[in-house]
């Protein structure tokens, strides 16, 4: 399957007022309990928006909404289909491409110190890395996903095939080999085009300057002094080590039943600094509140994160992170997801609102939204 990842269309989907629709009658297991605060947000939309858990569109939710304007927490469903127990709260997840702001966050680190260039090509750092069809790309450009560069390959084009290999290794190198193969698609700075090779190029970059691992730099730079102690990156280790609750995949069987094939067990090797992270929404939302504070990248470098790229039409993506306005106020946001994981972090650049929240969700690499996400999302940030 080809590590091309459409971006989850949360800012459409609040931008337009979408309504979410009537639940659809539970398919799983009983639903779980929901506990939250019940000051700040609209503590009533905000369980009513997880109410039902388990369903078909998701088995567990966690939610966490904050700010200079209230705080608000709340969980439900279960840990696992097959028992129905309760889903833990404070359970670690598949953060998906939540992962990049940490790689931006280090880019941008070396970039203050003078190690990098955001105008330099990247081929100076990484030389022979792309082939000649390519014209100089500069770090900036993979970082607002400018860059021109295809997507790489990975195993096959459906939940089957990648689910047959979810316990094979597909390296990060490998992965940008068949994508420097495919040529550019477009001039670097013409068009802007979310896709995961950026920022696996970005990941080599930062080993190549810095002689460490990407998992050692990202680790000491930006997770340990963000104070997100229960985050990690799990290389080639297909488990999640630590409390979690299961995902799974929603599949069609041939006499037109639903089968939820468990997807908690998988190695993203391939996905690297691009989106392997595990995480838990506290870490999370440790992450944006100590990064918009400026306590992990200093100024001038920090405002390449507010920054989307001039002249580009549609263009939403900064250093990242993706720009949305909604009800007034100017939202930032990264999504991630990953087979049986969806997660988001939101916020406004004075911290007035944040949202974190992860949906288990029964097709996370679907096209739509999934439903529960969205009814959060409207939720939490009405």
């Amino acid at each position: 399957m080809a590590v091309r990842r459409p971006v989850v269309a949360l800012a459409v989907a609040v931008a337009l007022g979408l309504a979410a629709g009537p639940l659809s009658a539970p398919a799983l297991a009983s639903p779980g309990t929901v506990a939250a605060r019940t000051t700040g947000p609209d503590a009533e939309a905000l369980r009513a928006a997880l109410a039902g858990l388990p369903d078909a569109d998701a088995t567990a939710a966690l939610v966490r909404v904050g700010g200079t304007d209230g705080r608000w927490r709340g969980s439900a469903g279960v840990h696992d289909l097959a028992s129905g127990r309760k889903a833990d709260p404070n359970a670690l997840f598949r953060a998906g491409s939540t992962t990049k702001v940490v790689t931006a966050a280090v880019v941008l680190q070396l970039a203050a110190e003078g190690k990098v260039e955001l105008g330099t090509p990247v081929q100076h750092y990484l030389p022979g890395l792309l082939s000649t069809a390519f014209k100089p790309i500069t770090v900036r450009q993979l970082l607002n996903h400018t860059s021109g560069i295809q997507a790489g390959d990975g195993f096959g084009d459906s939940f089957e095939e990648a689910y047959a290999h979810r316990f094979d290794t597909l390296t990060p190198k490998e992965v940008v080999v068949s994508a420097v193969a495919k040529g550019p698609e477009f001039r670097p700075g013409e068009k802007q085009d979310y896709l995961n090779i950026n920022y696996t190029i970005l990941g080599m970059l930062i080993e190549k300057v810095t002689g460490h691992t990407y998992a050692r730099e990202a680790t000491r730079r930006i997770l340990r002094p963000a104070g997100m102690r229960h985050s990690y990156f799990p290389g080639t280790d297909p488990r999640i080590h630590g409390p979690h609750n299961h995902g799974y995949q929603a599949v069609k069987r041939a006499d037109g039943t639903t089968e939820f094939v468990d997807v908690t067990d998988w190695n993203q090797a391939d996905r690297w600094a691009a989106g392997d992270m595990i995480s838990t929404t506290a870490d999370l939302e440790r992450l944006i509140t100590h990064l918009f504070r400026g306590d992990l990248v200093p100024e001038p470098q920090l405002e390449e994160m507010f920054t989307v790229p001039s002249g580009i039409e549609g263009a939403d993506m900064s250093a990242g992170l993706q720009r949305f306005e909604y009800g007034g106020r100017v939202y930032w946001l990264k999504s991630g997801a990953r087979y049986g994981y969806s997660a988001v972090v939101v916020a406004t650049r004075d911290l007035s609102r944040t949202l974190v929240y992860s949906v288990n969700s029964t097709d996370a690499k679907g096209e739509s939204m999934n439903p529960v996400a969205q009814r959060i999302a409207l939720a939490a940030l009405k």
